[in-house]
């Protein structure tokens, strides 16, 4: 159950990311925003691989590994410069909600993609979630 435990860190950073980035792309640029938060991330996860011991392993980074982290890459900066865009143009109650529909995108991906199991009751949650997500706009 550690997962569960970093997956709600996760939501809740998350979280307070909307309102964070709403205040902090006020009067500059959202992309320049998004530059900054990114190098932020970088230097943050920098320093946590350093502190780990984890750089010894960049050697083994290799091919498919490797493309499909760039692939990730190029998903999340895409991701985060459309979002930065959007906290900019609307409210960040309009705004997360819509992102959140990130979920559903990957429970339906990891299905198609990795053949993961997607139970009626996941479906139903799915349908929920962007009903919800539907009566935000």
């Amino acid at each position: 159950m550690q997962w569960l435990v970093y997956a709600l860190i996760s939501a809740c950073a998350a979280g307070a990311t909307a309102i964070l980035a709403k205040i902090g792309v006020r009067g500059i640029p959202s992309d320049l925003a998004t530059a900054v938060r990114t190098l932020v991330v970088l230097a943050f996860a920098a320093a946590i691989v350093f502190a780990r011991g984890e750089h010894e392993a960049l050697r083994l980074v290799r091919g498919r590994t490797l493309l499909f982290l760039v692939l990730s890459g190029i998903a999340t900066g895409v991701s985060w410069l459309a979002y930065f865009r959007a906290l900019q143009l609307a409210p960040a109650s309009r705004v997360a909600p819509i992102d959140k529909l990130s979920l559903p995108i990957t429970i339906v991906i990891a299905g198609l993609a990795l053949g993961e199991t997607i139970s009626w009751r996941l479906m139903l949650g799915v349908a929920l979630m962007v009903g919800g997500a539907l009566l935000t706009i």
